[in-house]
């Protein structure tokens, strides 16, 4: 996974949108689109003032892991396999627990 792409799903995850993130970093939208997209690398000030305004840590911006990792662990089995069955989720449910856990870090 990218830096763009973590941008992205934790924006999501927090329910801002690319107006207000954009905004605050003091950038148009169709930029901040591009970063997202990762047309656009930032430099380590402008990732600084991301994670700021997502209020996450700068290390989960450049994370390789998927963040919806976390919540697949929780259907994993005792073996550490997720089991092989369609999982109906409620995705406010889903925010609740990927917010506690970008929290904990």
């Amino acid at each position: 996974m990218n830096i763009g792409a973590n941008i992205k799903q934790i924006r999501e995850l927090k329910n801002l949108s690319q107006e207000y993130v954009a905004q605050e970093l003091g950038v148009s939208q169709s930029t901040f689109a591009r970063i997202e997209k990762g047309t656009i690398i930032p430099k380590v000030d402008i990732l600084q003032r991301i994670s700021e305004i997502l209020e996450v840590d700068m290390s989960m911006l450049l994370s390789t892991t998927n963040v919806f990792t976390i919540v697949f662990n929780a259907t994993a089995n005792q073996s550490g396999y997720i089991n092989n069955q369609s999982i109906t989720t409620d995705i406010e449910l889903i925010r609740k627990i990927i917010r506690e856990e970008l929290a904990k870090r």
